[in-house]
């Protein structure tokens, strides 16, 4: 059972799924219609390559550093951890924080690589919760047909793809998830997105 919000603090929004999925376009359509609303909104985008961690996961990613799958998650999980103050200060002040991946990716990718998906929990249990985490669901195949070139090692993996797919749908099972077919068209997904979180806000301020 989820906690009752305050009416002070700012929601957060967490968009997960595999790459091409439309993450990026969601998160930034609802950034513009809850600023459109009067609201405060700060959007953030994981990985963050600008810090040295991000940085580094960058270069693994590119194939120029040899990670095993723990020491990824561990890179990508301190990411998060770099963004920690920040997420809590914009809340505290009532902005809503959107991210294009946050906690549950590492879950996904992690346990689609063998790895306990209890640890990778635990890891992140210090960060700041998602009130919501919409999972824009595509199959991997889908994935790899909108970005024909330039894929990292992961997005031209079709097996791996699969087991995150799956991680993703295990764990969209909860209240706190909402579950979209990211097939349809991103002004029909955005209007789902915004209905739920436009509920989330309501409870909050009342």
């Amino acid at each position: 059972m989820s906690l009752p919000l305050k009416a002070d603090r700012g929601l957060l929004v967490a968009f997960e799924g595999l790459d091409q999925s439309g993450k990026q376009t969601q998160a930034e359509l609802l950034r513009d219609r809850l600023t459109a609303g009067g609201h405060t909104v700060r959007l953030l985008s994981f990985p963050d390559y600008e810090t040295d961690i991000g940085a580094e996961i960058g270069r693994a990613l590119r194939g120029e550093r040899e990670y095993t799958a723990d020491v990824m998650q561990l890179l990508y999980v301190a990411n998060r951890y770099e963004w920690k103050g920040e997420i809590e200060r914009a809340q505290a002040t009532g902005t809503i924080v959107v991210c294009d991946r946050y906690l549950a990716s590492s879950v996904a990718y992690g346990e689609a690589q063998g790895l306990d998906a209890e640890w990778l929990s635990a890891i992140q249990k210090y960060l700041p919760r998602p009130d919501i985490t919409v999972l824009l669901d595509i199959p991997p195949e889908v994935s790899a047909r909108r970005k024909m070139a330039d894929r990292d090692r992961y997005e031209r993996d079709l097996s791996l793809l699969s087991r995150v797919r799956s991680s993703y749908l295990r764990q969209s099972e909860t209240s706190q998830w909402l579950r979209l077919d990211a097939a349809r068209t991103p002004d029909v997904i955005a209007a789902d997105v915004y209905e739920v979180v436009g509920q989330k806000l309501r409870e909050r301020d009342c």
